[in-house]
């Protein structure tokens, strides 16, 4: 039992000597009983009236700083009979509660148990409970021998190790005063081993050398299963729909409706004014005036608009634009391009809208009553003269663009190239990193075909410009120039609609679907939305075309009387007409034939799904 005694006591005062309250030399936290065991087997017991004095200034003293401390009933049970006593000294916490958590530290020893109770505040700090407990006598009302304190003994050094925490243990917090609330920890949690052992990160970050860290990645599976993740068939798919499905429909896409715009551009050279010469020839024919149809007041439009763009291209002269953008440095000449591109798509998104207009103020002329002839004549002729005003302007901006790529073209510091890349990898930055919806890509490949188009009329003025001036062998630089410039601009739609399609989560099969509108477009066949239909006024690239081959037959006359010179102009006329009559003829039946064959697929897919 002696042993037991000295060993609890050991124990109790190293962890009471490693306890901030103790080391920090105030002895007001601290209340111990006088009647100490250790005093009393020095020799050192005060007498009961020097206890009671030393007592009662202790709580005197106390008054400002601590509560009160309440006195056992242990001890007014035991009088002046020799033995320990239980001093208690309840914490009381100043401001805000604690959580509850509390750290129970007993003390064995000599006869007598101390137990600590430190309360720990979350926001203030608490004061400790010090217990002291008699075990080498009897108390007034206990029947327990000498084993059963002893056994009350060995409990409360349980409690050393054993934490009453109910709650999470909270965080110290340092005080104003300068003193900070600690919580003892459990000796398991003090463990280090084993609280490492338990650590899942232990076993890769601490015991492994850098030899057994390499071998057991060696055989850990994917080396980089940290930086990527397993695929799956739906990941397998999209990869195949972005570099095969999607090009493949998404050229077609592009093709047919670059067609498209070629067929209706034949149509204003070839069809629209042979129906205008219809209508003025059963005019003189029949020598009575009859009010004309929507159709026949929207050919004399665009016919008049026509014949007013080509009289004014014909007054610029080329040859000073060209010497102008010809004597800008590298740099402008890319942002010259830029610009003129940016105006052209500007221009086609509102060209529509505006010739919509004239074609609306066509049919309400045509089916008007007397009484409203004037005001829709008005509104015709503001109409006229608005798109008239629109479509020159568009077609100096056509031709602008036309100049600056044959400046580009006939250079010899690769400026072709150099223009290329710029304008090529502008166009992938300012689409393939945005969010599309479906919608958005549907009118996209659209003007993607428009765009195409106005490439090629581009390059046809370049065309003419080498045949007037070209000196020595050009043919064959020309053409590896033009195909590079399709080729280019071939790959970069790719690019972008395949992305964008990975992108914005659209599959191949959408892309089927904007080819299957369009061609219902071809046969005129109406869809639920009429927004999604190809919009293309070929007004700016025929009068582009018209100015730039003017100079080129003029050149090839010969220089005879005015009557065979007259005789060689309609000769040249007829046979270009008829020349754009056949290639009309065939670019437009070929595209019905298409369009009928791929409408009737559609319809039996969508039949055998059902």
């Amino acid at each position: 039992m002696a042993l037991r005694s000295s060993g609890s006591r050991k124990l109790s005062f190293e962890i009471l000597s490693k306890n901030k309250y103790l080391e920090g030399g105030d002895p007001s936290l601290i209340y111990q009983s006088n009647s100490d065991p250790f005093q009393s087997q020095n020799g050192c017991n005060p007498s009961r009236h020097n206890r009671k004095k030393k007592k009662h200034k202790k709580r005197k003293d106390s008054t400002t700083d601590l509560p009160i401390i309440a006195e056992d009933l242990v001890e007014k049970q035991r009088g002046s009979s020799g033995g320990s006593v239980l001093a208690e000294s309840k914490s009381e916490n100043y401001g805000s509660r604690d959580n509850g958590n509390v750290n129970r530290i007993s003390y064995v020893g000599g006869g007598s148990v101390v137990v600590l109770d430190e309360s720990v505040c979350q926001n203030v700090c608490g004061f400790g409970e010090l217990r002291q407990r008699n075990v080498n006598g009897v108390v007034a009302s206990g029947g327990d021998d000498m084993e059963t304190v002893a056994a009350r003994a060995d409990e409360s050094v349980v409690e050393v190790s054993s934490s009453k925490e109910p709650f999470p243990p909270v965080a110290p917090q340092s005080m104003a005063n300068g003193n900070v609330v600690n919580t003892l920890e459990t000796s398991e949690s003090l463990d280090w081993k084993r609280v490492m052992a338990e650590d899942p990160n232990y076993l890769y970050t601490v015991d492994k050398s850098p030899l057994k860290y390499f071998l057991d990645e060696m055989h850990n599976g994917n080396s980089l299963r940290n930086t990527t993740t397993l695929g799956s068939e739906k990941e397998r798919e999209r990869v195949y729909d972005t570099i095969f499905r999607l090009p493949w429909r998404c050229e077609v896409l592009i093709s047919v409706g670059f067609f498209i715009c070629f067929d209706s551009f034949l149509s204003l050279l070839t069809i629209m004014p042979t129906r205008v010469l219809i209508t003025f020839w059963r005019l003189l024919t029949t020598r009575q005036f009859k009010w004309p149809s929507a159709a026949e007041l929207c050919d004399f439009g665009c016919f008049l608009v026509l014949a007013c763009g080509v009289i004014v291209l014909g007054r610029t002269d080329i040859s000073l634009i060209y010497h102008m953008i010809r004597g800008q440095g590298t740099i402008k000449l890319y942002v010259v391009y830029n610009v003129w591109e940016i105006f052209d798509k500007l221009c086609q998104r509102f060209g529509g809208d505006v010739l919509e207009t004239l074609f609306n103020s066509a049919e309400g002329l045509a089916n008007c009553s007397q009484e409203n002839m004037a005001f829709w004549i008005r509104r015709f002729v503001s109409d006229q003269a608005l798109t008239m005003a629109f479509s020159i302007l568009h077609s100096f901006i056509l031709l602008a663009q036309a100049i600056t790529l044959s400046t580009c073209i006939v250079a010899h510091n690769n400026a072709l190239f150099a223009l290329l890349v710029s304008n090529n990898f502008a166009e992938i930055k300012s689409n393939v990193f945005k969010r599309f919806s479906r919608d958005n890509i549907h009118s996209l490949a659209y003007s993607d075909s428009v765009e195409r188009f106005h490439i090629s009329a581009c390059l046809l003025f370049v065309l003419a410009q080498n045949i007037l001036e070209a000196e020595g062998p050009w043919f064959e630089s020309f053409l590896f120039n033009a195909f590079v410039v399709f080729v280019c601009e071939m790959l970069i739609d790719i690019i972008k609609h395949s992305f964008l399609a990975k992108f914005n989560d659209i599959k191949p099969i959408a892309y089927s679907e904007f080819l299957e509108d369009l061609c219902k477009q071809t046969l005129n066949i109406q869809t639920e939305d009429c927004k999604k239909n190809l919009t293309f006024v070929p007004l700016a690239p025929a009068c582009v075309v018209i100015r730039v081959l003017t100079p080129v037959y003029a050149a090839h006359l010969p220089c005879s009387p005015l009557a065979w010179r007259f005789f060689w102009i309609l000769v040249l006329i007829s046979m270009t007409y008829i020349m754009l009559t056949s290639l009309k003829v065939m670019i437009g039946m070929g595209l019905q034939k298409h369009a009928t064959w791929y409408v009737s697929r559609c319809r039996k897919r969508k039949h055998h799904l059902d």
